[in-house]
């Protein structure tokens, strides 16, 4: 048995969503906080999402891995965080994003690997 193309679901699933949603152009952050004086805190935007703030996430990774309790779940938490964390900076949220679906794909992968080992 093969591995599946993660690529390829991920292309799929995004024509999906544009079929049913079409061109999608959200915010990067909730308009209530970010409409607020000064701009949003990444800790509002965290505490809306409910979600840790990005160096609360890493810490929470950084402990796991040192634990030799490290999971995927932890990794993408702390990727999605910092993404959070990067709101209004173009670059660095585009980078961000770019980590999150890195370890989105590696997850896949990974569960590809498991289901072809046990057949």
């Amino acid at each position: 048995m093969s591995a599946r193309d993660p690529y390829r679901d991920i292309r799929d699933e995004r024509a999906a969503q544009h079929r049913k949603w079409g061109q999608q152009d959200h915010p990067d952050g909730a308009i209530r906080l970010v409409a607020r004086i000064n701009g949003s805190p990444v800790e509002w935007l965290a505490e809306d999402l409910e979600i840790p703030t990005a160096p609360r996430a890493k810490a929470n990774c950084d402990a796991a891995a040192r634990a030799g309790r490290l999971h995927w779940s932890v990794i993408l938490v702390e990727e999605v965080a910092e993404a959070v964390d990067a709101i209004g900076d173009y670059e660095a949220l585009r980078a961000e994003l770019v980590q999150v679906a890195a370890v989105a794909v590696a997850w896949i992968e990974a569960i590809d690997r498991r289901k072809v080992t046990r057949g």
